[in-house]
């Protein structure tokens, strides 16, 4: 993929994400994993798990 392509694809991207109501690209966005569970798996929920029983 030449430069050219490169920016052609970005620039694309761009006018496509800027065309898109703000509304619509809120809607879009799904939500976050608790820091826990993102940097160690599923450890932390197994361990919560065990301490409620």
């Amino acid at each position: 993929m030449s430069f050219q392509e490169y920016l052609k694809y970005l620039t694309r991207l761009f006018v496509t994400y800027m065309e898109t109501p703000k509304d619509e690209r809120r809607q879009r966005k799904t939500p976050k994993e608790s820091w826990s569970s993102r940097w160690f798996g599923a450890i932390p929920m197994s361990i919560r798990l065990m301490w409620r029983k």
